[in-house]
């Protein structure tokens, strides 16, 4: 009887499966690498595009807070012309207004007299204060009444008060301002009424 002995053929055939699954793992692995690779690669390709858009939005928004700062200093600045065109207003009313008139009526006040009030209310004005007797204040509503911003001059309060030991007279007038506006004399139209020259 022929014996034959195949372990050495089984031996080969074990050795040829392994090189084979060997060759199928590091295939296998290869690809797996690679696509991880490619993943990595991509992955790494948008991060630098995300990076490089908030890089580009960053500027864009640094540009835009310098415009926004650049709008408000123009708001600071125009509020602060606004603010002296109205001071420079309220200073030219005043060349015309209760400032004008008060420093006129310190001209007129003598040096035994002290003006305590000086009200406006549309028309209507207010003055009181103090003096040493009832001549000064008499002379006083004279020079206010022969002055161009007063008129209808009146004395509404006129009492004796203690100050400090001393005795003055207590005063208030009331009085209107000016506004009466000169008017052109109307001119008179010589009207003739027409005659007959002859009657029939």
């Amino acid at each position: 009887m022929i014996k034959i002995n195949l372990l050495p053929y089984r031996t080969s055939k074990k050795k040829e499966t392994a090189t084979q699954q060997f060759v199928l793992m590091g295939i296998i692995l290869s690809v797996a690498l690679v696509a991880v690779g490619i993943v990595y690669s991509v992955t790494i390709g948008k991060i630098r595009t995300t990076k490089t858009e908030i890089t580009r939005l960053e500027d864009e928004l640094q540009t835009l807070k310098k415009k926004i700062g650049e709008i408000d200093n123009l708001k600071k600045l125009q509020a602060e012309v606004q603010k002296k065109l109205d001071i420079l207003g309220q200073l030219r009313k005043e060349k015309t207004g209760p400032a004008i008139r008060l420093a006129r009526l310190s001209d007129i006040v003598s040096e035994r007299m002290w003006l305590t009030r000086y009200s406006e209310s549309g028309t209507a004005v207010n003055i009181a204060g103090v003096a040493y007797s009832e001549e000064l204040i008499a002379d006083f509503m004279r020079k206010i009444q022969a002055s161009p911003e007063f008129v209808n001059v009146e004395l509404q309060v006129s009492e004796q008060q203690e100050i400090n030991g001393v005795k003055l007279k207590k005063f208030e007038i009331n009085c209107a301002l000016n506004v009466a506006k000169k008017e052109e004399p109307p001119k008179d139209a010589a009207k003739t009424a027409p005659t007959d020259a002859t009657k029939k």
